[in-house]
């Protein structure tokens, strides 16, 4: 009886132990949700649970390469979708895209479908080059999950890679239909619109991205590019100064911006762009 009631108090304290590693997880308190699941493991090497969460802790810690190895684990152990892509994760930030697609390949196969697996093998396909079966397999991450915004973004991203304009359209008009806030959805839909010569549109899109974060410099030096090109100088150049005070890769984009732009500007020195966009 005292080795039973010792042994249910040991499960206990790995079952507590856990849970406090399942809320650090949620406070994002990395080093907490290892050192949890790591005492768990040092009493219990076999336990699923804790070699699991152990491997979240070591991915979101960006050491991707450790967390390879209790990921497998744990995948092999449980069959689990979830855990199936995140071991893919893993794999392929450590490098090996390859080995990553065959576990997603199984993951997208499981019944309930996870949608996040369709996501990932729709990203290491296209970063494959192999982006025709990338939109194959986010549509059908889309089916599974219609209100996945990350989804139809990521949908839009390869569809318009591949130059097809009008299907990245729709995609991010999916995504923004689900998030009307969303960064990327906004600067998706807003390219393309841009690309298509709709810069009304477009620069409504990008006024109202703005209304609700002003500090988007991505979507105020679209605006602004919007508004030259409609014949606005006076607001283009506005907005192109306001994002240039921001520096580092901002001021870059302003420039392409400027020297892309049909009404924009071009300069033979540098100092004559800084110069211009002072002021002075």
């Amino acid at each position: 009886m005292m080795a039973t009631g010792t042994q249910n108090e040991r499960q206990r304290g790995q079952a507590e132990a856990l849970q406090r590693a399942q809320l650090a997880i949620q406070n994002e308190r990395l080093a907490d949700v290892e050192r949890l699941a790591g005492e768990v493991l040092s009493a219990n090497s076999g336990h699923l649970e804790a070699t699991k969460i152990l491997g979240y802790a070591l991915l979101m810690q960006g050491r991707a390469d450790e967390a390879v190895d209790p990921l497998e684990k744990a995948a092999r152990a449980s069959r689990d979708p979830e855990v199936e892509t995140q071991r893919a994760v893993a794999l392929r930030q450590a490098g090996d895209s390859d080995k990553a697609l065959t576990w997603l390949k199984r993951a997208v196969k499981r019944n309930p479908p996870f949608a996040a697996a369709f996501h990932e093998l729709g990203f290491v396909l296209h970063s494959l080059n192999r982006s025709g079966e990338a939109v194959d397999v986010l549509r059908q991450g889309l089916a599974v999950a219609p209100m996945m915004t990350e989804m139809a973004i990521q949908l839009g991203f390869v569809c318009y890679a591949i130059n097809d304009r009008a299907n990245a359209g729709t995609a991010f008009a999916h995504a923004l239909a689900i998030n009307p806030v969303h960064p990327d959805a906004v600067q998706g839909l807003g390219t393309v619109l841009m690309d298509q010569g709709n810069f009304a549109r477009a620069a409504e899109l990008f006024r109202g991205a703005l209304s609700g974060n002003p500090d988007d410099t991505l979507a105020r030096i679209a605006l602004g590019k919007c508004l030259l090109e409609l014949g606005d100088t006076e607001g283009g150049l506005a907005c192109m100064r306001a994002a240039s005070v921001r520096g580092g890769e901002y001021y870059g984009k302003v420039i392409a911006a400027l020297l892309s732009s049909g009404r924009g500007r071009f300069w033979l020195r540098p100092s004559g762009a800084a110069k211009f966009l002072k002021g002075e």
